[in-house]
This record gives structure tokens, sequence and C-alpha cells, in this order.
């Protein structure tokens, strides 16, 4: 499967139709991002039962922005629309595969729960 483009409007949809998404924010000027283009499409090549999505940041400026980008490039991974990955700098092909592997065998019913745990202590503490 190719890298798919994702935009301020595609984004929302993206992480919620889809198991598992990776998103990597990168721009054209950016040398690191460019190097790490055919790693990123070779991972989306061998991994079809997730979606790999790039986001242009000069394109995207909002979008970038609301995800809180100060670096590129970055990497997110999205399971079961929990952002369980993000990290800015470019990956090797086996640090890559390595992330893809652990992302896939997450406990995601223990994911879950702690996520539900977060925001309980979180509308606490709003209290």
């Amino acid at each position: 499967m190719a890298t798919v483009e994702i935009t301020t409007e595609s984004f929302g949809t993206t992480i919620e139709s889809n198991d598992i998404v990776f998103v990597d924010f990168w721009a054209s000027w950016c040398q690191p991002c460019v190097r790490f283009a055919p790693t990123y499409e070779a991972a989306s090549d061998k991994h079809h039962d997730v979606v790999f999505g790039k986001v242009d940041t000069e394109a995207q400026q909002q979008l970038a922005a609301e995800a809180n980008i100060t670096s590129i490039p970055t990497l997110m991974a999205f399971r079961e629309k929990v952002l369980v990955f993000a990290q800015p700098g470019a990956l090797s092909g086996t640090d890559l595969d390595k992330v893809i592997t652990a992302v896939k065998d997450l406990d995601m019913a223990e994911v879950h729960s702690a996520v539900a745990k977060q925001q309980a202590e979180g509308a606490e503490g709003a209290k």
C-alpha cells in the first residue's frame, strides 16, 4: 500500500476509520524528511494492514499546529484512535519496523484502560 496524503479535512476520518495509522509530518525543504521518505514508503509496501499517511507541514500548517509539531520529520502512530507513539527525527528502516511491530503488539485493552483512568483523574482534578 502506498502512502496517502493527509489534510486537515481527512485527518480525523483517517484516524477514526482505520485500526493502525502512522503519520509522517514532513516538508519538501527538510533534508532528513526527504531521506526518510523512501524508508517510510518501503514500510507502507510491507505492512498492508497499516495506513501510512503523510502531512506536508507547509501545505497543512493548521494541522501541524494542532498536532503540536515543532520539529520535522515527526512520526506519530495511532492505534484504535489512540495516539500511542510520537517522536521527532527520521528512523532507520530497522527502527521503523521495530516501532510498527511494537504498535501492532500493544495490548489495547490495557491502553484503553489507562486512557480511561487518565481521563477520570483529569475530570476529578478539574472539579
